[in-house]
């Protein structure tokens, strides 16, 4: 009878390990997989400041000067963008 529990004990902690197994490994993928989309993120908003500062010659303007320059900017560009480049949403 004893031998038997020690089984079954054995048998528990080997299936618990195995669990906690795979959880480590889903939280790490989740883990890996935000900061991939981090660093791709950061990446894209990296090109498109540069490419902002590229066209309106904006090295020297601060983050307050900037945001004030694009709001002037961005009721004409928004009406008169083509269609190829509007999206339904902004996070698209």
């Amino acid at each position: 009878m004893n031998e038997q529990y020690n089984k079954l004990v054995s048998q528990r902690d080997k299936a618990q390990k195995k669990i906690e197994q795979a959880d480590f490994k889903a939280r790490q993928s989740k883990y890996y997989e935000n900061q991939k989309k981090r660093k791709a993120r950061s990446r894209r908003l990296i090109q498109k400041g540069a490419l902002f500062e590229k066209y309106f010659h904006a090295e020297n303007l601060s983050i307050d000067e900037s945001e004030e320059l694009l709001k002037i900017f961005a009721n004409y560009v928004n009406a008169n963008k083509p269609s190829k480049y509007k999206k339904d949403s902004p996070n698209d």
